[in-house]
């Protein structure tokens, strides 16, 4: 972890720092990848498999908001001092296009960062750069001690 003082980020994890921590846990399970952060974005990755499809053979909703979910909460974790942290108080998503192979990618951007709330827009695009689902998060920032 570092830090960058250009940074909206006060944490600052490598995509493969990211990547470690959610060794064994369902965003592993579902092939998610994160592949950058930047200053004020993080950009994530996910197959659209097996693991990620519903019945009919394209991408589940839930694959879509689990990858919004997971991109929205890290980036409200980076944000926040030591001693406090960010859990999720809402979100929504629109899908917008039926995927039924390749990747999809995620960018996650913040439409506030708040003392008290966040709220993150997640997009999600496929692999020819159209739209999938549009995905907003919103945060609360509460001290480590209250989760």
């Amino acid at each position: 972890m570092s830090t960058n003082s250009s940074s909206i980020f006060r944490r600052r994890y490598t995509p493969q720092e990211i990547n470690k921590i959610h060794e064994n846990s369902a965003v592993e399970r579902l092939g998610i990848e994160f592949t950058e952060v930047g200053d004020d974005f993080m950009r994530a990755r996910m197959p659209v498999d097996q693991r990620t499809t519903q019945p009919l053979g394209v991408l589940h909703g839930g694959s879509s908001v689990l990858l919004a979910e997971t991109m929205g909460s890290l980036a409200g974790i980076m944000c926040v001092d030591e001693g406090w942290t960010a859990v999720g108080l809402d979100i929504n998503a629109n899908h917008l296009r039926a995927v039924r192979s390749g990747w999809v990618t995620g960018t996650c951007r913040p439409v506030h960062v708040g003392r008290n709330t966040q709220v993150w827009a997640i997009d999600i695009i496929d692999d020819k750069g159209k739209a999938v689902c549009a995905s907003r998060m919103t945060l609360a920032v509460i001290p480590i001690g209250r989760v």
